[in-house]
């Protein structure tokens, strides 16, 4: 009698991605460790800001006026709970600061998400038909490319805001930036996506398709979207810092989030007016928030595009 060997158990996702090459650099790269757990922190500090913060900075109720101005809790005259100091309308800092990073980080990621889908679409079938669908997409996304992005997204947001009712400004203020944001945005992911549609387009398993009738949208999502996805989870990491980083701008020069909802920019815009008047915690800490969370990005973003690269293995 001879023992049957078992079969192999199969490993699951998770199993399998924790033995691949991505995971092995990433554990092998410090600064990228570094850069996500800081990320997570300040990801986690922000969507957990109602259960964690003193007050909510968004209720004009919960603000107290003979709490205003008050330092650090480290210097003279600071006071519990408020760690980070209080602004000129008594909104605690610590507060304010992680339902702006709140607000800033699910516009860059709503943002992201638009660009992506629209740049894929398009540069899918600019790709994949060319001939005139090809020429105008391009063209629409040299002239977008050819000005400032920031001057698209100034310019979209304060158009956008003018139309709207004015019961609907505020409240969607945010939309508003996620859609100047998008508009410039979708055309890198759409260039991606195109150069690498022309190049499967041409191979057999596509030409094999097309022969026993397989419908394009099948062939464009099922075989030929899968392989662009390296290139676009690349730019989008980068993005989404670049995406909080423009809202950041927009909220500064005024025509971002309002002072009722302020983000990372809207405090940073509010703070400076006071820089000079001995206040300097209310900007010095909005403004070190921003830096944290675009530079750990970022840092993420160059180890995802090295680790991706084919060259570098």
């Amino acid at each position: 009698m001879t023992d049957t060997p078992l079969p192999p158990q199969r490993r699951s996702r998770l199993q399998k991605f924790r033995d691949s090459d991505l995971w092995w650099s990433f554990w092998h790269h410090p600064s990228a460790v570094i850069a996500a757990a800081l990320l997570l922190l300040l990801i986690a500090a922000a969507f957990l800001a109602p259960w964690i913060t003193p007050q909510n900075p968004y209720d004009l109720a919960a603000l107290e006026l003979w709490n205003a101005e008050l330092p650090p809790i480290w210097q003279e005259g600071g006071q519990w709970p408020y760690i980070l100091g209080t602004d000129l309308q008594g909104r605690d800092m610590l507060s304010a600061i992680l339902y702006g990073s709140r607000a800033s980080i699910v516009i860059g990621a709503a943002s992201v998400a638009v660009s992506l889908a629209v740049g894929a679409t398009l540069g899918l079938i600019a790709g994949y038909y060319g001939k005139w669908a090809d020429t105008v997409l391009m063209r629409v996304g040299d002239v977008l490319l050819s000005m400032p992005t920031m001057l698209i997204a100034i310019l979209v947001s304060a158009v956008a805001r003018q139309m709207l009712p004015p019961g609907w400004r505020e409240a969607g203020a945010s939309g508003v930036i996620v859609l100047a944001i998008s508009l410039s945005a979708w055309v890198q992911y759409a260039r991606t996506v195109r150069a690498q549609t022309m190049v499967e387009r041409g191979k057999e398993y596509v030409q094999a398709a097309r022969l026993i009738r397989v419908p394009p949208r099948r062939i464009l999502l099922r075989h030929i979207l899968p392989n662009t996805t390296t290139p676009l989870l690349v730019a989008a990491t980068l993005n989404f810092g670049l995406g909080i980083l423009i809202e950041a701008t927009l909220s500064f020069l005024g025509v971002g989030m309002p002072p009722e909802q302020p983000s990372l920019g809207t405090l940073i815009r509010i703070g400076n007016q006071y820089l000079f008047s001995g206040l300097w915690w209310i900007v010095l800490f909005p403004a070190l928030q921003l830096c944290l969370l675009v530079v750990s990005i970022n840092v993420l973003g160059d180890w995802l595009r090295d680790a991706l690269n084919p060259k570098l293995r």
